[in-house]
């Protein structure tokens, strides 16, 4: 639409306005500034949709990577579990060898005790009478072990309670893995010394004594006895770690009549944690997708990939990828060839729900059966598969998601070339315009005093001393021209 102004009120001296004027003519042409700028925040909620997407689907790559690998997956861990959990507990490690293990536990393995016969007085020399020095000689871990000598000296560690810490400061200095205290009771004090290590290496013994203290028998100092399936076993410690290979037994006390069964299999606990994960990072990625081709009831429009040909490939791609079925023997005989066989099935809008019953079902009646479906040496489960295929559509440059968003960001860069660039011509229009504006007012406020003139011109060429205009107006400030669009 055109711009005119009334001629009536230009010529009264007060001018026109000459940024309305200049705005006026400009916002024509802003349109197609305010359509681009549209665009641009169109390409701007697309990319964080897609990224958004691209996040979810390298979610769901990691969740089915965890069902595909063979060497750190999910279906290379094993557990095991103790029917006497109050006898010996365990826990098997991955390459452990699925079977049931008969464990007996005879003893425990513990640490050497020695102690002395009870004293009035812990401060009271034990050194004999008339005597100024002694020696304690100790055995650790028997023959072939360490000999701990403490000399005793009159008025150094010559009472029980010196001589513990005189025993204790020497073991640290010289690593004999004892420590010593003194035991005080209604019937005295004793001096108690104990090993830090069990079974035999822990075992005490006095060899050389020449105080006035009387050491009891030694105590403990004896490796665990167990057996495996009838195969004895000794241990130094309660942990035990070569009994049953890949396998670790904690022995929690010892009952020689009392069979505990170990069962070793695969850990069907963290499989069906796996297969949730999995299932639920699925039904995001697609649900990612259907927001997109939801119509909105408001608007009457999809989202703003509805019109993407890369997600609608990207969901069926997907949706066929669920829908596979595996055929070597193992699943043929066992039935578990398919999601639907372990309680998976898909729901109309393509997501997945899972019946933790028949799931917990498939992996205590057939495990193995289980992992196969999942992973083969064939790699060709239906985890090796998905993973397959998920790492060709996740792909960071080739991916169809990321292809979309190097497109989208291509888009986005020469869009913002083009407004940059429209706003620079805006501007230099802009400029150029005031400049004509500015002159056309400054003609139009001088326009009385021109009109002034010439009649005073006139009227002195008539003869006329004075002359009278019919604009008695004086100029004043102009306030702004009337444009009538």
């Amino acid at each position: 639409m055109g711009i005119s102004f009334n001629a009536a009120s230009l010529l009264n001296g007060n001018g026109i306005n000459v940024s309305s004027v200049v705005s006026e003519i400009q916002s024509a042409e802003s349109g197609q500034l305010t359509a681009w700028q549209g665009d641009m925040t169109t390409l701007q909620t697309q990319a964080s949709d897609l990224n958004s997407m691209n996040t979810d689907l390298s979610n769901l790559a990691t969740a089915v990577t965890a069902l595909s690998d063979p060497v750190d997956g999910v279906m290379s861990e094993m557990s095991a579990t103790s029917s006497e959990s109050a006898i010996v507990g365990a826990t098997a490690q991955n390459g452990a060898t699925a079977g049931n293990y008969t464990v007996v536990v005879s003893s425990l393995a513990s640490t050497g005790t020695l102690y002395t016969d009870e004293v009035a007085n812990a401060n009271t020399s034990i050194l004999p009478s008339g005597q100024s020095s002694g020696d304690l000689q100790l055995q650790i871990g028997g023959s072939g072990g360490t000999t701990a000598d403490v000399a005793i000296t009159a008025g150094s560690n010559d009472t029980l309670t010196t001589l513990a810490a005189s025993i204790n400061s020497q073991s640290t200095a010289n690593n004999w893995g004892i420590t010593a205290n003194v035991v005080t009771d209604a019937s005295g004090s004793r001096l108690a010394i104990y090993s830090q290590a069990s079974g035999s290496t822990g075992a005490l013994a006095v060899t050389n004594n020449t105080t006035s203290m009387t050491f009891e028998p030694p105590v403990g100092g004896t490796n665990a006895e167990i057996s495996v399936n009838g195969i004895p076993y000794a241990s130094t410690t309660n942990t035990v770690t070569g009994a049953i290979p890949d396998v670790t037994l904690n022995l929690v006390t010892g009952d020689p009549d009392t069979p505990v069964t170990v069962a070793v299999g695969a850990d069907s606990t963290d499989i069906a944690n796996a297969i949730q994960s999995f299932v639920s990072a699925y039904n995001q990625v697609i649900g990612d997708i259907n927001s997109q081709f939801t119509v909105n009831a408001a608007t009457n429009q999809e989202g703003p990939l509805g019109s993407d040909s890369a997600v609608r490939m990207l969901q069926s791609s997907l949706l066929n990828d669920v829908t596979y079925t595996t055929s070597d023997s193992l699943s043929e005989s066992s039935g578990i060839n398919s999601l639907a066989a372990l309680g998976i099935t898909m729901n109309n809008d393509g997501t997945l729900s899972l019946n933790s019953s028949t799931l917990s079902s498939a992996l205590t009646s057939n495990p193995a059966a289980v992992q196969n479906f999942f992973q083969n040496s064939n790699m060709t489960g239906f985890a090796n598969s998905l993973n397959t295929s998920l790492s060709s559509l996740s792909a960071p440059t080739t991916g169809i998601l990321s292809l979309d968003l190097t497109q989208n960001q291509t888009q986005q860069s020469a869009l913002t070339s083009e407004i940059s660039d429209f706003q620079a011509q805006m501007a230099s229009q802009q400029t150029a315009l005031d400049q004509e504006f500015d002159q056309v007012n400054a003609n139009l406020e001088q326009y009385p005093y021109t009109l002034l003139e010439v009649t005073a011109a006139l009227g002195s060429l008539s003869g006329n001393s004075s002359t009278t205009t019919s604009n008695s107006n004086s100029n004043t400030t102009p306030t702004s021209g009337t444009a009538t669009s």
